[in-house]
């Protein structure tokens, strides 16, 4: 079953129930009066490392189930405007209220990534739109910081110059292009020392990737996704 854990899985651990609304941070360019009205995409990742599993329902249907750390969902077609999120213990529904209600609101054919980050105890919300128009002859590569207690870091080619400079807990790069191929990348503290190394990262023409960095700085690892068919 698809694994939606959408938004903010853990708020398991507050105490009581709440309400939010949320959308990507990165603004959606403005729609053309002329083109049909087009739903919008959305995937859901699990990225906060010590939230525990949960069973999430969109609009009362439930389109996760036992979400757990690092899962992510397919892109799910969602028509644009606000969706109603509930959030629940696994296998609670019906017996106990949602640990979270949640408005997640999406804007005609834009694509949505919306990750549940930071420890348990603190979970929030990133949500950011991605980039679906491919760039003939190059990949495009951004990266994201996920890491709760990882140091500000560095991200290039091992041995280079760094293509991604000072990115901090929840910050998303822009997109950089690169030439087609395999690359050994590394991430580095700003002081120069490597905190991963990223062996054989391999991009292809016409495609753009978005490397995630997650779990704690003792754990770091990462989550390569693609953000165009």
């Amino acid at each position: 079953m698809k694994r939606l854990f959408a938004i903010v899985l853990a708020i398991m651990l507050l105490a009581l129930s709440r309400s939010l609304v949320f959308a990507a941070e990165t603004p959606a360019p403005a729609p053309n009066a002329d083109k049909k009205s087009e739903d919008a995409e959305v995937r859901m990742i699990h990225a906060s490392p010590d939230a525990p599993s949960v069973d999430v329902f969109m609009n009362d249907e439930a389109v996760s189930e036992g979400a757990n750390f690092k899962d992510v969902t397919d892109f799910i077609s969602v028509q644009a405007g606000s969706h109603e999120i509930e959030i629940y213990e696994v296998g609670t529904k019906g017996t106990k209220n949602p640990v979270l209600k949640a408005t997640l609101v999406v804007e005609s054919g834009q694509s949505y990534t919306v990750a549940a980050v930071n420890k348990a105890a603190n979970l929030e919300l990133k949500a950011f739109t991605n980039n679906t128009q491919g760039t003939a002859d190059k990949a495009n590569l951004r990266v994201g910081h996920f890491s709760p207690d990882a140091p500000t870091v560095n991200v290039g080619p091992k041995g280079a110059a760094p293509l991604f400079t000072n990115l901090s807990f929840k910050d998303i790069s822009d997109y950089q292009a690169l030439a087609p191929g395999s690359y050994d990348l590394s991430i580095s503290a700003t002081d120069g020392k490597e905190v991963l190394a990223l062996p054989g990262i391999k991009v292809d023409s016409n495609k753009n990737y978005t490397v995630l960095a997650v779990n704690t700085a003792d754990k770091l690892e990462t989550i390569i996704l693609q953000d165009n068919k």
